[in-house]
C-alpha cells in the first residue's frame, strides 16, 4: 500500500495552531487524490427556523484539532489505513437555492469521480438531496440510515421543494433510494399530525425513535438497523439535532428527548462493516452552540464516519 499522509504531529506543532483542516489532515491540493474526502458545504438557505449552518464546516475543523489519529473503539487507525484529506468547501449560491442544489451535486461528483467517499459537514440537510444525487449515479438506488430529530419527508415549506425539510421525500420520488432499505433514527417531538408518519411509511421508511433506543438499548437496535440494510451500498445522514440539547445545543430545530452523543456514537460503530459508500452530517449552527458543545460531538460523529470507511479499505493498517 502506498504511503498515507496523515495529520499534523502535535507533539511538534501545538494543536491551537496552524491551519484548522479536519483533523489536522493535508489539504487535498497537498496529496493530489485520496481515498476519503472530507468536503464542507457553507449552505443553510433552506432552514426553517434558527439559520447559521453555513457556519458548521469551519466550526468543525476547529473543534476537530483534538482528534487523534488512532480510533480504540474501532480499533482502527483511519488516516493509515486510507489516504484522508481536507478538500475544502462546495462554495454555492446563498441566494438560489436550486442553483446551489445543482452547484453541490456536480462538485460532489467530481470528487467521486477521482475514487474518493466523500464525508461531507454542511450547511443544512437540503444539502442530502445532491449529494445523493450525485452517489445514485455510481452505486444505483442507496440504502438509507437517517438519524435526525425530524423526519425531513415533508412535500413543501411555504411551497417550496427544496428545503431541509424535504430532502428525503424529494429522494424517494427521484428513485435514488432503496425503499427496501430506508429508517430513520432518534425522531421524536411533535408533528402537524397523523399524517405526517403516515406519509412517512408510504415512502418506505421504518422508525427507530429516540425512546425506542432508551427502551430497547444500542445493540438491539443496531441488529435491527443492519438487518435493514443488509449488504447494499449504504449512505448515512446524521442531523446533528438527532442529540438533545444538553448534547447539541448549537443547531436550528433543537427538539427535548434526544440520543445522547455516547448512544449516537455506539450506534455508528455497531454499523463497522456496513458497504458504507458516503456519509454527512449536518445542521451544526455554531451561534448557538455554548462552549463549542455541537462542533465537538460533530467533529467525532465525521471522525466516527471516516473509520468506518477505514474499516472497508482493501489493506488495513490497525496498529496505533
Amino acid at each position: 500500500m502506498t504511503e498515507t499522509r496523515g495529520p499534523v504531529d502535535s507533539s511538534r506543532i501545538p494543536r491551537f495552531a496552524g491551519p484548522a483542516t479536519f483533523a489536522r489532515l493535508p489539504r487535498l491540493d497537498e496529496v493530489g487524490r485520496c481515498d476519503v474526502a472530507v468536503v464542507g458545504v457553507p449552505f443553510d438557505s433552506g432552514v426553517s427556523y434558527r439559520p447559521g449552518a453555513r457556519f458548521g464546516p469551519s466550526a468543525v475543523r476547529e473543534a476537530s484539532r483534538l482528534l487523534r489519529p488512532y480510533h480504540p473503539g474501532l480499533d482502527v487507525s483511519p488516516f493509515a489505513a486510507l489516504q484522508v484529506a481536507d478538500a475544502g468547501d462546495i462554495a454555492c449560491n446563498p441566494f438560489d437555492i436550486g442553483e446551489a442544489v445543482e452547484t453541490i451535486e456536480h462538485a460532489a461528483g467530481e470528487l467521486q469521480d477521482t475514487g474518493a467517499r466523500l464525508v461531507t459537514i454542511g450547511g443544512d440537510h437540503t444539502i442530502a438531496l445532491p449529494l445523493l444525487r450525485s452517489l445514485a449515479r455510481r452505486h444505483g438506488p442507496v440504502a438509507l440510515l437517517h438519524f435526525d430529530a425530524h423526519l425531513d419527508t415533508w412535500d413543501t415549506y411555504f411551497g417550496a421543494e427544496y428545503t431541509h425539510g424535504t430532502p428525503f421525500r424529494r429522494a424517494v420520488e427521484e428513485g435514488i433510494l432503496d425503499t427496501e432499505a430506508l429508517s430513520h433514527v432518534g425522531t421524536r417531538g411533535p408533528l402537524y399530525g397523523k399524517k405526517d408518519l403516515e406519509d412517512d411509511r408510504r415512502l418506505g421508511f421504518g422508525v427507530v425513535t429516540s425512546a425506542d433506543v432508551m427502551r430497547r438499548g444500542v445493540d438491539e437496535v443496531v441488529d435491527a438497523l443492519r438487518q435493514r440494510i443488509g449488504g447494499r451500498p449504504l449512505y448515512l445522514s446524521i442531523d446533528i439535532d438527532v442529540l438533545d440539547p444538553a448534547h447539541a445545543p448549537g443547531t436550528g430545530t433543537p427538539e427535548a428527548g434526544g440520543l445522547t452523543s455516547r448512544e449516537l456514537l455506539e450506534i455508528l460503530r455497531g454499523l463497522a462493516g456496513a458497504n458504507l459508500v458516503g456519509a454527512d452530517v449536518v445542521e451544526v449552527a455554531p451561534a448557538y452552540d455554548h462552549a463549542e458543545i455541537t462542533s465537538v460531538a460533530a467533529s467525532h460523529v465525521a471522525y466516527d464516519l471516516v473509520s468506518l470507511l477505514a474499516l472497508s479499505a482493501p489493506s488495513l493498517e490497525k496498529t496505533p
